[in-house]
């Protein structure tokens, strides 16, 4: 009785403490940053899809276990029935790991291909170079003969972790539009990676990796290599800035005004 209580006790405390984490955002996001868009919305609920089922399968662990040390602990010394097998048990728990597998496996490979689509003209291609230690943002447009050219451009310098924001290069880009992002290396593997859009792409010498993803929150984001690419790894920051389309319209403009005239933007 008394570890019956126990049991009810420790219970009760693990839903309390539960219900009161839920209240939390970030709790609720179970380790992850806040979504900036749809991709990173299908993660993370792919994310928490996986805890879920996790939670899920660890609850029925445990209660077996409980169950048994309660119900089928050792009474006396007599030996309990011996039986060979059971053989609607055995097909349960050989059949009930493949359909989880099963199911996890289907959610991945439906997110997976949601979030590596690509379309067929993005209004927005940004060529990302990374090169020790720091990257470069090309913004690509075609002009009326359909050739492809580069309307504004930003070389960052490796900056210290620690640096003021202003030091890290920016790339800009307009809300609620597809973005195409063209990863190339100059060097070694690197890695582009923006924790907010809970994604990240090799970025490969002598391979051009691209992804696309559309931000949906305006505000300034931390971005960062992910990959160790040599002594000042650290340094390699920049930051993703998701502004409105008329702002945007305004930095390509600046930046087209500063290339014509023999500088950079």
């Amino acid at each position: 009785m008394r570890s019956r209580r126990a049991l009810k006790s420790a219970g009760a405390l693990g839903l309390l403490a539960l219900s009161a984490t839920a209240c939390s955002g970030q709790a609720s996001r179970l380790g992850m940053p806040e979504p900036i868009g749809p991709q990173a919305e299908r993660m993370l609920k792919l994310w928490q899809g996986s805890w879920i089922a996790a939670f899920a399968v660890g609850a029925v662990v445990w209660g077996l276990i409980i169950w048994a040390v309660l119900f089928h602990r050792k009474r006396s010394d007599d030996l309990p029935p011996q039986v060979r097998y059971n053989m609607p048990i055995e097909i349960l728990y050989t059949a009930v790991p493949f359909v989880i597998i099963a199911v996890l496996f289907y959610f991945t490979a439906r997110d997976e291909n949601y979030v590596e689509k690509t379309t067929k003209n993005p209004p927005v291609v940004v060529d990302v170079t990374a090169f020790q230690w720091s990257w470069q943002f090309d913004y690509k447009q075609k002009d009326a003969t359909g050739k492809e050219q580069t309307v504004a451009s930003v070389v960052g310098q490796p900056v210290n972790p620690n640096a003021s924001s202003g030091a890290k290069p920016v790339m800009t880009i307009p809300a609620g539009e597809h973005v195409r992002v063209r990863l190339h290396s100059n060097d070694v593997i690197h890695s582009f990676w923006v924790p907010a859009l809970l994604y990240k792409k090799d970025v490969m010498p002598g391979y051009d990796n691209e992804f696309e993803f559309t931000a949906t929150k305006l505000g300034t984001y931390e971005g960062r290599c992910a990959e160790l690419c040599g002594v000042d790894h650290s340094r390699m920051l920049f930051q993703l800035k998701v502004v409105t389309p008329a702002q945007y319209q305004k930095f390509i403009a600046d930046s087209k005004a500063a290339l014509a005239s023999g500088g950079a933007k």
